[in-house]
């Protein structure tokens, strides 16, 4: 049975390293964004929401760009991810500017979700079979089910140097743990160095990784309420640390005696770490195009 689906889209990041506000930068062939690309896979899934968590001062820029050419389409909600929405009791240095991460921005959603969900990153491209994937889990998972829907590693990569992925160890169709590291392809060989300082590895190309797809259902932000304040009053160094959605997804799943499921997709990830990978994804759509999955002019 068909159900109410959200995507829920993290834009609350700057590209520091691309140089901008990545999710206005136009990459079809009618100035089409990144996202639009997103709201049009997700419906043709059967999403029927989709929430934008944003900084509150690119609230109008981002409405009047992006929420614009959408919300005839679909229904459109704005949360703002705050350094200062936090439980009372915990201190967040008012110097600090970067947010406090993408488990943080989901909680700010908790007032706004009430249906199961998938959350995607506002600049990446993640295709029409990923979508597919994350709405038939959606459909049919039960209420403490979560999954990551996982790419090969050789559709992630860049040319144009390192980037950020979490590669994932399962078990059949059940993760047993997300490695985050930097990952890149050195002479045919692709190199994975964990964030955490442990050793280098290589991987095959069709190595699972995560994309920050994750597919949840309302249950998860009990977790969250319940788990927030601890993370930030047990961490020492507020002013970097960073609640992480891979960290609260593996441990609301083992709180439900469960694991989070593996959903693997087809799709080709397209992101824009660098600005010269944006010639990279705008043949990528183009190649969309001439396949038949969109229009040349997409929402015409």
């Amino acid at each position: 049975m068909k159900k109410d689906l959200t995507l829920v889209v993290l834009a609350a990041g700057m590209g520091s390293r691309f140089g901008g506000l990545k999710q206005i930068e136009p990459v079809g062939p009618n100035g089409e964004f990144i996202i639009d690309y997103s709201i049009k896979d997700a419906l043709v899934a059967g999403f029927n929401k989709v929430v934008f968590i944003i900084k509150e001062e690119n609230y109008e820029i981002f409405k009047d760009t992006i929420g614009k050419r959408i919300e005839d389409k679909i229904k459109v909600s704005y949360v703002f991810q705050k350094n200062s929405d936090v439980p009372e009791g915990v201190v967040i240095p008012k110097d600090r500017v970067k947010p406090l991460g993408t488990a943080q921005a989901i909680y700010a959603a908790r007032d706004v979700v009430n249906e199961n969900f998938a959350m995607i990153n506002a600049d990446d491209f993640y295709g029409r079979d990923a979508y597919l994937k994350a709405a038939e889990f959606l459909n049919n998972c039960a209420q403490d089910e979560y999954a990551n829907v996982a790419y090969e590693v050789g559709n992630t990569l860049t040319m144009n140097g390192e980037v950020k992925r979490g590669i994932i160890f399962a078990n059949g169709n059940e993760i047993d743990k997300i490695i985050e590291s930097s990952v890149q392809s050195v002479d045919g060989v692709i190199i994975a160095k964990p964030l955490s300082g442990d050793p280098e590895f290589t991987i095959p190309f069709n190595q699972p990784v995560s994309m920050n797809l994750f597919c949840f259902t309302p249950r998860i932000f009990t977790y969250l309420k319940d788990n927030i304040k601890d993370f930030f009053l047990n961490n020492k160094d507020l002013m970097t640390c960073e609640w992480l959605v891979p960290d609260v997804a593996t441990h609301s799943a083992e709180a439900n005696h469960k694991k989070i499921k593996l959903v693997t997709t087809t799709s080709k990830h397209y992101g824009m770490t660098y600005r010269e990978d944006l010639e990279t994804l705008k043949e990528g759509i183009n190649s969309e195009i001439e396949k038949g999955v969109y229009n040349n002019n997409l929402w015409g």
